[in-house]
């Protein structure tokens, strides 16, 4: 099974190298323009700049789980897909057991075209696409050979609803995107009704990520959705004393001794991302006990970590990074805030 993530936290050390040249909208609605040449020909504008493209693409290539999410949002199926680490080998024949989160959602069996970030050109021309997605940091040269097989667009990890916006524009569907960004702000709307008392008697949460004790970050607003629902649930993040708030970087790493510091965060959210326990022969059920379950015992057994008022009162919760850094669209909005309330208000 292939399970994604680049190999530091999904954040801190999923999104690293930019190479493309940024041409971003300003407006708030899609940068999409019809072709002169064309009435059914689009100029759509994305982070490598523009790409023209016609008629209705029904052959999409998706390059990580940041363009499969917004794609199938928008309830549009991929032909091939390449997720960020290479466990998981030939195609996708039972894609909701092989892809987490995210796998239930494809309705047939795709294709498997590598790594997102150095996919198989030859896998991709195999499949003949119409329209491959991709994320800028992947790099120009990249670009520039995707390009040459289909039209292909470079989107922005960090501007989840621009993305959505670009692809529904690419494949005709600016209205569903609408649809579902409206959807999301209400989803998140009444979750900060909900988590209100909680929020109320414990505001402070520490933001956690690593792959094992040794190697802890914290994470503040650099953390993408991971850090931005929570703050918008009403929590305020805790961060580490004598740091440059204006200057954050993504995840601040400190040492397992450091964290008697922060005995002042009420609640404690760990994300978890040791995917050196993942195998090809797991399946998506199996996923979060994989990644979770070395850290959940190496903090019950650490004395530091124990020492912490939240652990001594039992709020500490440990959620797979993968699912906030590597879905950062609607869907993974709605998995996210489920699975913050299930851990956080059942047990509080």
């Amino acid at each position: 099974m292939l399970f994604v993530h680049r190999p530091a936290l999904i954040v801190a050390t999923m999104l690293a190298l930019f190479s493309c040249q940024h041409q971003t909208p300003q407006s708030d609605e899609i940068a999409a323009e019809v072709s002169p040449a064309s009435a059914d020909c689009r100029t759509i504008q994305h982070e490598a700049g523009e790409t023209e493209i016609c008629g209705q693409p029904k052959r999409i290539v998706a390059l990580g789980s940041y363009t499969l999410e917004p794609l199938l949002a928008l309830n549009i199926q991929p032909v091939a897909y390449a997720d960020h680490l290479p466990i998981h080998q030939g195609d996708y024949t039972n894609p909701s057991q092989q892809i987490p989160y995210l796998g239930d959602r494809i309705t047939q069996p795709i294709a498997n075209v590598g790594v997102a970030y150095t996919p198989s050109v030859e896998s991709i021309l195999k499949v003949q696409p119409d329209l491959i997605l991709g994320i800028d940091e992947m790099g120009a040269s990249q670009y520039e050979k995707l390009s040459s097989i289909a039209p292909t667009l470079w989107l922005d990890y960090d501007r989840a609803e621009e993305n959505l916006r670009v692809i529904a524009s690419a494949i005709n569907h600016s209205d569903r995107a609408s649809e579902l960004l409206t959807k999301t702000r209400s989803q998140i709307k009444l979750a900060r009704e909900l988590f209100s008392d909680l929020v109320l008697s414990n505001p402070n949460v520490l933001l956690l990520g690593g792959s094992e004790l040794k190697s802890i970050r914290v994470f503040t607003k650099s953390a993408g959705l991971c850090s931005s629902l929570l703050e918008s649930l009403g929590f305020k993040l805790v961060i580490p004393p004598n740091i440059d708030k204006d200057n954050l970087a993504r995840g601040i790493p400190i040492s397992l001794e450091a964290l008697t510091q922060f005995n002042d965060a009420d609640l404690v959210i760990f994300l978890g991302h040791k995917y050196s326990n993942l195998k090809s022969s797991d399946n998506v059920n199996s996923f979060e006990d994989n990644v979770l379950s070395d850290l959940k015992t190496a903090w019950k057994k650490n004395a530091i970590a124990q020492s912490l008022n939240a652990s001594k009162v039992g709020k500490v919760y440990f959620i797979p990074t993968y699912l906030c850094a590597g879905l950062p669209g609607s869907i993974g909005t709605d998995l996210y805030l489920k699975e913050l309330k299930r851990k956080l208000l059942l047990n509080n």
